[in-house]
């Protein structure tokens, strides 16, 4: 999809293939572990199994950044449930931790923007862990913005941001 040049090799952008479900997950815990303080709770979740449903799932995408044959980045997005169908929400996205600072996520990005135009989308949602304080600020430099239409409630443990996809 996207082919971009970083500090350490090229970085091509593609869709997930079930095969890598497994790195997937591993990448998704090593990324999720950095913004929990007292180390990553056991929620109790197969998330080779979820990665794997997505990765199936013909109504979302996963897309992966790869360098030097190995997963650098993933995001995960579909239109969710109950929403206008110019909507699409952003459900996962990591950067492998050695990979940040490398222009990965902004590729990345590029990559989930370029789809949700070809696919007609016009508004994105997402929420994100209100201690992933890194991710937030990822997010801003990006153009999201906090969702006027969900704003947090005492003791949210997400903040729901929206971001407007530019047409053509």
């Amino acid at each position: 999809m996207i082919n971009a040049h970083g500090t350490t090799g090229p970085l091509t952008i593609r869709a997930a293939l079930p095969a890598e479900a497994a790195a997937v997950a591993e990448l998704h815990r090593r990324a999720r572990s950095t913004y929990y303080p007292n180390g990553l709770p056991d929620d109790g979740v197969d998330w080779h199994a979820v990665w794997r449903g997505a990765i199936d799932r013909p109504d979302g995408h996963v897309l992966c950044a790869v360098r030097d044959a190995r997963l650098a980045a993933i995001a995960s997005f579909r239109s969710p449930e109950g929403a206008p169908a110019d909507t699409v929400k952003l459900f996962q996205f990591h950067v492998d931790p050695g990979q940040w600072r490398c222009r990965v996520g902004t590729a990345l990005h590029a990559a989930c923007v370029e789809q949700w135009q070809a696919d007609g989308r016009r508004t994105a949602v997402l929420d994100v862990h209100v201690d992933n304080h890194r991710a937030q600020a990822f997010y801003a430099r990006q153009g999201w913005f906090p969702d006027p239409e969900n704003p947090p409630a005492d003791g949210d443990h997400h903040l729901d941001l929206r971001y407007s996809v530019a047409g053509e």
